[in-house]
């Protein structure tokens, strides 16, 4: 989910899904999610969402075109040390009258999210671990009555990824910022004059770091068609460029969520390359 800000739905539940000994994937995989997932409401939302989602999935691991563990993509470079593609994932809505802070201000509309992403391997400790630099640059789509272009986001993060040899278990964690042009956090944190009340000020929104952030996830292979997986999420707010905003209620977020995947159908023709 997007919020806060760090990827999309689809991300957020075929990040499990993957990854077996390579020779062994087949290129496509087709099949049902379904899951519960916690976060705030928005980055410093003093309201939790829980929401109970299902949905479809596939999985494309083409030499260019993928749709995997990291999202929706295209590769644009792929060697031993770099890697560099543009991803795409969405968000849902979040209604400001179920949030009192924002009660009366425009809804958070489904938000999409694309852009380019390079890769850095930094090390392979052991044959199963890997560590690599993550440097996401997005821009951020409003959908809502239209389209609208809602601001830029730039989130690096160190990711360390541990893989079972045998395809049983993975699991990644990961610890970053992101940061917000003035847009993005107007639209989460500026309140204007017509939206004001005694206990809401006006307030102009700057541009600047969003959030920090820790998280992990984790899967395990039930059967060769059924993987559960579930993740936990812990970020801080502390010298975010809008602690200001009344609409900051928090100091700090957590989100988690669990669920299963089940795959339908695979194709017979194996993946071309990790």
């Amino acid at each position: 989910m997007f919020r806060p800000l760090c990827c999309g739905a689809a991300a957020l539940f075929l990040s499990p899904l993957a990854q077996a000994a390579q020779e062994a994937l087949p290129l496509w995989e087709l099949g049902a999610v379904g899951g519960v997932v916690s976060t705030p409401a928005y980055p410093g939302a003093a309201r939790q969402s829980t929401r109970a989602l299902a949905l479809p999935f596939l999985i494309y691991r083409g030499k260019v075109v993928r749709a995997d563990q990291s999202g929706i993509n295209a590769r644009l470079l792929n060697s031993d040390v770099l890697e560099a593609d543009i991803g795409l994932a969405a968000s849902l809505p979040a209604r400001s009258n179920d949030v009192a802070a924002r009660a009366g201000m425009p809804d958070l509309g489904t938000l999409l999210e694309f852009g380019p992403r390079l890769k850095v391997r930094l090390a392979d400790p052991t044959p199963t671990t890997r560590l690599r630099l993550d440097l996401p640059l997005r821009a951020v789509m409003e959908m809502r009555g239209g389209v609208r272009h809602q601001g830029y986001t730039f989130e690096p993060k160190l990711v360390a990824e541990m893989r079972d040899p045998g395809g049983k278990w993975n699991a990644d964690a990961s610890a970053g910022v992101v940061f917000g042009d003035r847009r993005i956090n107007a639209y989460f944190y500026e309140v204007r004059p017509a939206f004001a009340t005694p206990e809401r000020p006006a307030y102009d929104a700057a541009a600047g770091l969003m959030l920090t952030r820790v998280g992990i996830y984790g899967s395990r292979l039930v059967n060769a068609d059924v993987r559960i997986f579930g993740f936990m999420r812990y970020e801080s707010y502390a010298g975010a460029a809008n602690r200001a905003s009344s609409l900051m209620k928090r100091s700090t977020g957590a989100s988690a969520g669990f669920g299963l995947a089940w795959t339908l159908r695979r194709s017979a023709q194996p993946a071309a390359g990790n």
